[in-house]
């Protein structure tokens, strides 16, 4: 089975800005051609997206289907290959976050790392909180489930 990136994990974020990024996480990244994690501001919420190569290269495969220079293609390129930061790993496993997507999530002296799979979010903590009751009141709202597993996946019974 494929790692996942998942769980929630509150870490420390110094004066310089660096934070260390949980061990799990790191080692979901380790192979990867760049020693480190790919940043952007979420234009969705208030939060910092994180992923490595992989989900990045398929950001740029996916921008690649759409209509070349069409406005959908160009917007999304700017918002996130253009607001995107290399963020190398120390030694000790932190990363010094840019003072824009420090901004843009609102975070002081914590962040929550939040697994989405193949990606993850930061978030300030109180609004990581109230983000994540709030989406827990849309699932329960919509009584919201997953679709049943396909058979080209391996989940489904023969």
């Amino acid at each position: 089975m494929a790692a996942r990136l998942i769980g929630t994990h509150i870490n420390k974020i110094d004066k310089k800005g660096r934070v260390s990024v949980p061990k799990p996480f790191r080692d979901f990244f380790k192979g990867q051609d760049f020693a480190g994690i790919y940043v952007f501001r979420s234009f969705k919420d208030a939060a910092i997206e994180g992923a490595g190569d992989a989900f990045m290269d398929d950001i740029v495969n996916r921008l690649d289907d759409l209509e070349l220079f069409s406005d959908e293609q160009e917007d999304l390129a700017a918002v996130i290959l253009q607001n995107s930061f290399q963020l190398p790993f120390d030694p000790e496993g932190r990363v010094v976050l840019p003072q824009t997507v420090i901004e843009h999530a609102g975070l002081s002296d914590e962040a929550v790392f939040a697994g989405r799979g193949s990606r993850f979010q930061i978030w300030q903590p109180d609004a990581y909180e109230e983000n994540n009751r709030q989406t827990f009141e849309r699932v329960r709202s919509r009584g919201a489930t997953l679709p049943p597993p396909r058979r080209d996946q391996g989940g489904g019974r023969e």
